[in-house]
This record gives C-alpha cells, sequence and structure tokens, in this order.
C-alpha cells in the first residue's frame, strides 16, 4: 500500500501570478502528485506525493516549464567504508531520501558528494540516513583535506600499533601449531615438554586476546552489518575467523562433539588472517593517504598570514580577516596571499605553481598577482581583489576536488556487481562448506571448514572499490600539478573516445592579438625612419592594427615625434603631419586615392597577401616609402603541440571567422587537417555537429569567454585559461596555461588514467575469479591442494595494496609537452607569424 508525503521544494524565476499558475498546473500533470500550493512570496512548492521515486519527474517537469528546482551540493565525510559494499550501501541508503537526486560515493577520499533539492532535504536527514546505515558521518568543510590527511595518519599510525601488538601475540601461536606440521620432531618435544593440551590452550589465550582487542573492529562492524542483511568486508573475515575460532574452542574444551580424525585447532589461521589483514589494512592507510598529496600540495601554497597596511602601517593578520580592497605589502621570498592588483613597487613572481611556466613573471603597476605564488625580486604593494574561497587557489582545490570525488560511468558496472558480491560470497562459502561435508575425503569436517574459511577470506571488495577512485584521484591531482584541471570528472574518462580536436582560431592557436611581421622598404627609405614616422601617426589610432604598428615601433625604440592634423578615412587609412612631413598610411585604395604609384612595391604586397597577411602602404611626403604586414602570430607552442596530437591519433581541425585565406595560411604553418573558416561566434556549433558528421566524438579547445556554446555542445569541453579566471563553467577541463601544450598534457593524463583504471578492476576481477575458487578447493582433486587460511589472507590484504600501489604510479606521469620542450622546437614558429583574426 503506498504512503503519500509532504513535498517541499524551492523554485527559481517566478516573478508574477501567472507563473504560480504554471507551476501549479506543470506540477498536477504529473503522475502522482497533488494538493500543490505555490508560494510567491516564498517561491516554494508544497504537493502531496504518492513516492518518492516520483520526485525526479517533478523536477524534470519543472526545468522544462522554465522553473528549475533550487538544488544543493554538500560533501561528506563517511566513516567506517571498507569495501566496495560499503560504497553501495552508503549510496543507496543516501539516494533513498526523498529530495536526493544524485549521489558519488568514494571510498579512496572516503567522501560522498550529494545533489538534492533545496527545501525538500535538511542536512540532518543525509546524516542520520548514513548513520542508520552503519556509516557515521559529517559534513566536510574547507579543511577537510588537511583533516583527511591527519586523520589518515592517525589511522596509519593506529593501525600500526595493533598490528604489531597482534604480530607479537600472533608468532607463539604459529610457531606452536605450524612447527608442529613443519619442523621434524617439534610435535614430540611440543609433548615431552608443555603437552600437547597447554599447547592449544596456551593458543586458545593468545589468539582470544588477537581477536577482541586489535582484532575486534572486525566483529563490532562485521556482526551488525550481518544482522542487517548487509554484510560487508568485515563480516567476511568476522565469520571466517569466527568459525576458525569456535570450532577451535570446540575441539579444546569439547572434543567429544567431533569425530575423532577432525580434532584439530586453527588458532593460527584465525590470528595470523587478523595479523594479515590488519597489515594490509594499514599499508592501505599510508597509500590512501598519499592519493590526496597533490590536493596537500596546493592547500600548502595557501599563505597563512599577509602584512596588510592598517593607517598607513604594516601588520601581520590572518588570512581569514583580509577583506577585498585592502592594501597588503609583499616582500622578497614571500608568498603572496590573495588575488589581487599591484599598487606601487614593481617584481617578478614565480607562477609555476599555477601556470606551471617556469619564468617569473614582471609585475608591475596594474598587473595582476595570484594568492600562492611566491615573489621572487623586488617589494611591492597590491589591492586585494578575491579573497577566501573567491581566490584562483581556491578555485582550483575546488576543481580538483569535485573531480577526485567524481564518479565515472566505468564505475557504474563496478557498483552493481560490489552490491551483491559479500553476500555471493557468502553463500558460495556456505556451498563449499556443504560440497565438502558431502563429498570430501576424511576428516571431511576439517576440509570443509579449511574451505569455507579460505573463501570467506580470499574475497576481496576492497580492491574492487578501490580500483577506480584511486587512479582518479592521483590521476586528476597529478593533472592539476601540470596546469590541467578537470572540472567534471567525467571528462577524464570521455577524452579517450575522442576521435577529433577542434580549435578556436584567435587566442587559442594564435596569440590573439595583431603584431607587426613585416616592413618592406621602398627604395630610398630607412625602416627607423619610416617606422618612427608611421608609429607616430598610428598612435592617434584605436584599431589592432595600429596599436600592432605601435608596439612595434616603441619595441625598437623608435623616435618619438610631434604629429598634427590627424585624420581618418573609414575603409582607407590614416593622414597625419608628422614633424612637418606629411604621411598617409592605409589600404592600396588610400595610395590609389592620392594619385601616389605603388607599382614598386605591388609584388611585395602581393605575397604578403599570398601568406594571408594584412597589408598596408605607408607614404612619406608624397611617395610610397613601404609596404607592412601585420599577422596574429601563431603561438610559439601551437604547432608541435598539433603534431603531438597527431602522433596520438587525433584529427585536427580549425573553426574560425576569418576568411579561408588567412584560416588556410594558419593551417599550412601548424599542419592542421581540417578547416571550418567564416563562421560566426554563434555557428561554431553547428560546425561541431558538422564535425560529429560520420559519428565522431569532438572536444572543442576555445579561450572561455566567447566561446561558452561551443564549449557546451562538444563531448568534451577545453577552455584555456589566463591562469588567474579559471571559473569557465562551461568547460569540462580548463587549462591554466595559455596556449595547446596543455591539451597534450590532458590527453596524456586520460589515457594514462583510464589504463590505470582497466588494469585495477583487471586485477581486483581477475583476483578474484581465479583465487574463490581455487580457495575452495577446486585443485584438491587433481593435485590435492587445499589453499590455507592464512595465505588466503594474505593474497586478500595484498590485492589492495596492489590496486592503491599501481594507482600511486600515476603520480610519475610527466608532462608530454612543458617549457623546455616546445619552446625551444617552435623558436621558428615565433618568428613566422601569421593572419590577423576578424573573429
Amino acid at each position: 500500500m503506498q504512503t503519500t508525503q509532504d513535498l517541499r521544494v524551492s523554485v527559481q524565476n517566478m516573478s508574477c501570478a501567472s507563473c504560480v499558475g504554471r507551476v501549479e498546473r506543470t506540477l498536477l500533470a504529473v503522475p502522482g502528485i497533488e494538493e500543490v500550493s505555490v508560494n510567491l512570496a516564498t517561491e516554494t512548492v508544497q504537493a502531496r506525493i504518492d513516492s518518492a521515486q516520483r520526485l525526479p519527474d517533478a523536477i524534470d517537469a519543472l526545468e522544462r516549464a522554465g522553473y528549475p528546482a533550487r538544488t544543493q551540493t554538500v560533501r561528506l565525510n563517511v566513516s567506517s567504508m571498507s569495501c566496495a559494499s560499503c560504497v553501495g550501501r552508503v549510496d543507496k541508503a543516501l539516494a533513498a531520501v526523498p529530495g536526493v537526486l544524485e549521489v558519488d560515493v568514494n571510498l579512496a577520499s572516503e567522501t560522498a558528494t550529494v545533489n538534492y533539492v533545496e527545501g525538500a532535504v535538511e542536512l540532518s536527514d543525509l546524516l542520520t540516513a548514513a548513520g542508520e546505515a552503519g556509516y557515521p558521518a559529517e559534513v566536510a568543510d574547507e579543511t577537510s583535506a588537511e583533516d583527511r590527511d591527519a586523520r589518515k595518519e592517525g589511522e596509519a599510525r593506529d593501525l600500526a600499533r595493533k598490528t604489531a601488538f597482534a604480530a607479537i601475540l600472533a608468532l607463539p601461536v604459529f610457531l606452536l601449531e605450524m612447527g608442529a606440521h613443519l619442523v621434524p620432531g617439534m610435535h614430540e618435544m611440543i609433548g615431552r615438554t608443555i603437552g600437547h593440551q597447554a599447547s592449544w590452550m596456551i593458543q586458545f589465550v593468545l589468539t582470544t586476546i588477537v581477536l577482541f582487542w586489535p582484532g575486534r573492529h572486525f566483529y563490532t562492524k562485521g556482526f551488525p552489518a550481518l544482522w542487517k542483511g548487509a554484510p560487508d568486508m568485515n563480516s567476511l573475515v568476522a565469520v571466517g575467523t569466527g568459525a576458525a575460532y569456535l570450532y577451535s574452542v570446540t575441539a579444546l574444551v569439547a572434543p567429544a562433539l567431533l569425530p575423532e580424525a577432525a580434532r584439530a585447532v586453527y588458532f593460527e589461521a584465525a590470528a595470523v588472517i587478523v595479523v594479515l589483514i590488519l597489515l594490509g589494512r594499514w599499508m592501505e592507510a599510508r597509500a590512501k593517504g598519499r592519493t590526496g598529496a597533490a590536493i596537500q600540495k596546493l592547500l600548502g601554497l595557501q599563505a597563512r598570514t599577509a602584512r596588510v597596511l592598517v593607517d598607513g602601517e604594516p601588520q601581520d593578520v590572518a588570512i581569514e580577516q583580509i577583506r577585498a580592497g585592502d592594501i597588503l605589502v609583499v616582500r622578497p621570498g614571500e608568498r603572496i596571499a590573495v588575488d589581487g592588483e599591484v599598487t606601487e613597487g614593481t617584481a617578478h613572481v614565480d607562477e609555476s605553481m599555477i601556470t606551471g611556466e617556469p619564468v617569473p613573471v614582471a609585475k608591475a603597476q596594474g598587473d595582476p598577482v595570484t594568492g600562492g605564488t611566491v615573489n621572487g625580486t623586488g617589494s611591492f604593494q597590491f589591492r586585494a581583489t578575491r579573497v577566501g574561497a573567491d581566490t584562483t587557489l581556491a578555485q582550483i582545490i575546488r576543481m580538483v576536488e569535485q573531480a577526485q570525488g567524481a564518479k565515472l560511468p566505468i564505475q557504474g558496472l563496478v557498483d552493481r556487481i560490489t552490491l551483491w558480491f559479500v553476500p555471493a560470497v557468502m553463500g558460495l562459502a556456505a556451498v563449499t562448506v556443504l560440497v565438502w561435508l558431502l563429498f570430501g575425503p576424511s576428516p571431511a569436517l576439517s576440509y570443509a571448514l579449511v574451505a569455507g574459511v579460505s573463501v570467506l577470506i580470499i574475497a576481496c571488495p576492497c580492491a574492487m572499490g578501490l580500483a577506480t577512485p584511486t587512479s582518479i584521484m592521483v590521476g586528476t591531482g597529478r593533472a592539476a600539478e601540470m596546469g590541467v584541471l578537470f572540472r567534471k570528472g567525467d571528462a577524464l574518462q570521455q577524452l579517450t573516445s575522442v576521435d577529433v580536436v577542434a580549435l578556436d582560431k584567435t587566442g587559442t592557436v594564435t596569440q590573439g592579438r595583431p603584431e607587426l611581421t613585416d616592413l618592406v622598404l621602398a627604395d630610398g627609405f630607412e625602416r627607423a625612419e619610416v617606422l618612427a614616422l608611421v608609429a607616430a601617426v598610428e598612435a592617434q589610432s584605436e584599431h589592432p592594427i595600429a596599436e600592432a604598428i605601435v608596439r612595434a615601433g616603441e619595441a625598437e625604440g623608435a623616435a618619438r615625434l610631434d604629429v598634427a592634423g590627424f585624420a581618418s578615412y573609414t575603409g582607407y587609412g590614416v593622414q597625419a603631419t608628422v614633424s612637418g612631413r606629411e604621411v598617409l598610411v592605409g589600404a592600396d585604395r588610400l595610395m590609389v586615392r592620392e594619385g601616389l604609384s605603388i607599382k614598386e612595391l605591388a609584388d611585395s604586397e602581393r605575397h604578403l597577401a599570398q601568406q594571408g597577411r594584412t597589408a598596408l602602404f605607408a607614404a612619406v611626403d608624397g611617395k610610397v616609402a613601404a609596404v607592412i604586414g601585420v599577422a596574429d602570430p601563431v603561438k610559439p607552442a601551437s604547432a608541435a603541440a598539433i603534431a603531438a596530437l597527431h602522433g596520438l591519433g587525433l584529427k585536427v581541425a580549425m573553426i574560425t571567422g576569418d576568411k579561408r585565406e588567412t584560416a588556410e595560411a594558419i593551417a599550412q604553418e601548424t599542419s592542421i587537417d581540417h578547416v571550418i573558416a567564416g563562421v560566426l561566434p554563434d555557428g561554431k556549433v553547428a560546425a561541431l555537429d558538422a564535425l560529429r558528421g560520420n559519428g565522431e566524438q569532438v572536444a572543442f579547445v576555445g579561450d572561455g569567454i566567447n566561446d561558452a556554446p561551443a564549449l557546451a555542445h562538444a563531448d568534451v569541453g577545453i577552455a584555456i585559461g589566463t591562469g588567474t579566471d579559471v571559473a569557465i563553467e562551461s568547460a569540462d577541463v580548463v587549462l591554466m596555461s595559455g596556449d595547446l601544450r596543455g591539451v597534450v598534457n590532458a590527453f596524456e593524463v586520460s589515457r594514462r588514467t583510464m589504463r590505470n583504471i582497466r588494469q585495477n578492476l583487471f586485477w581486483a576481477f581477475g583476483y578474484n575469479v581465479a583465487l574463490i575458487p581455487v580457495a575452495a578447493g577446486v585443485l584438491f582433486p587433481a593435485f590435492g591442494l587445499l589453499l590455507s587460511p592464512v595465505l588466503a589472507a594474505g593474497a586478500m590484504a595484498l590485492s589492495s595494496v596492489f590496486v592503491l600501489t599501481n594507482a600511486l604510479r600515476l603520480r610519475r606521469v610527466r608532462p608530454v609537452m612543458d617549457e623546455t620542450n616546445a619552446s625551444d622546437r617552435d623558436a621558428s614558429a615565433s618568428l613566422s607569424p601569421t593572419p590577423v583574426a576578424a573573429e
């Protein structure tokens, strides 16, 4: 029988009574929803709903109607998760809370990220749901990564102490029992000295201490989970070691209950299993702590205090007390506390930890500075513009944490399997015991116990649960250190499916601003003289081409000359009197209109046009003096980056608003495969669809400013950042460097990480598929081999450690392209600019 429940949702975009009516009609049209009440003042909706499963339908209906429900995302630290089955149960418990839309549970980081409908869910509901499932949770705050690191260190120390104590007690147990079997004459020696009954009693006492002191966690967690019908890894260990222990106690205190041939003790198996699993968990805790090393490095970049001018005097204040508008003082060697703008002084700042660029950047008045970077030489003052959670570094940390907590599509299969994995193993262990009792040789009961315990112990859902999230944590963390930020975790997997990389031209392939590339002189004129005259005229203009000529004049130290009578002729050019000389600068039609002959330089102008450059003429005192070539230079690393993308088997296209001749010139210089030219900004989406014509997946790379629609529409949107502006909402991946090297590195990290995940999953599943049957005894009929529970425990412990160790190898991933291997190789590219952008 279905029971109705109240639903309360906060809704956006309601502005009038008509909106109220639309929202009401929209929800009433959803099956199972009735008694809808809409409050415009509080922007909330209350309704009766027959099932929590109807909520997603209601949310979708509101979205389609243009009144989306407000949602929030919270990150929880979750305790007591030990294996993939725990992940599934936490996920299921949180998802069952009415109003929860999406849950991502990460075993490696021991967190859960929950997206829920505002108003329908309280944080206490989520914490209660997790706690009732047996996994206490708390809300993660800004210092959660630091807390997690400290927690992991404390956990590793605690496990080390428990492991050492358990090993000291288990060693005599192991020597007494296994020595009697393996060392000739030891069995008789024990009988002659302390006696076998006393030996068993010593083993009983020591094993009892091991199980119920350092090993008690397995029983206090495992058995309650079993009683709830939700067994986990602890349950397997508890049942396996408990069975071996109780069988041994029975043989010790009530041997008459067992057949004479089956009277043996397995105290050493129970004790050593606990030791080995504790050892594995200690190694696992240490490895988990290292998976978050990238976040720790980023957190380490945050300054704790800063020198702020208060009434004109510098005072040390805590970073939390800095407010936007404060003036901060930075001395040589100090770390910059927050983002800001230089107001006084000059310096060279090391921004490598943010952008990956090793060369210090010169800073002067008006230049931006980024929190977390280090001042090299010089002292300066700056005005704080972004503080606290708004700083670039804080945004980067949030992006990395979100990516590390993401659930990739490949994880879905793992989750479905692991939910039933532990119950299936327990069922298989029961079948194994039954088969041995029915068909096994004498003593069948002993064989049945050994095989059943081995099956329980060797199964390792831990490895399956850790296979994906550990690789994601390490891979995305390493990517961040290389200046590649995965805003959306699934982009990590999606990149491996990309066939075509589509590039925006201006600001992506090219520098994004015109530069003077050629100055071809007529007979009788000198470069310095002509450049000074032309730059003086163009300094009066605001056109981008004029700015390029002025910059070139400043770079070459051109003389500053007086200008009078400046005039601009739209579509033709400009004219002025410079130090008493008449100067014209413009297109060929301006020269023709003024009756000046361009014959001497016509071939040079034609050659520049064929190269796609913008060609202008300059005339001095009625004679054509030079032809000027202006273009938007290709970035130094673009050609090498495109070659590297080709080396990865990818096709490269360029989408630009420029005319085809200009675009083809750039494509030829950089070896781009396909050009789509003459595209307006809103036409880039259609261009991407055209590239998908053969079912291929497309990644689009743009500067994130005017490319938002294309970034969002592509299968993977990659935004080239500026090193400070990283909050690009439309992109899946953000590159902190300003060129295409980061694109190559993003593909490399993606491929290496996904390969690492596949290796982990192959090991985790292959391990269980291969060894569970061995533990059950399939080799016994042919070879007489039956796996010892002790060996099973060792294999299980090592399985998780293998997965973690393999994931940690991603910390050694090196950039395919960096500052050194791009700039030298492409020095020629930087000297060979290409045409002015028309986008």
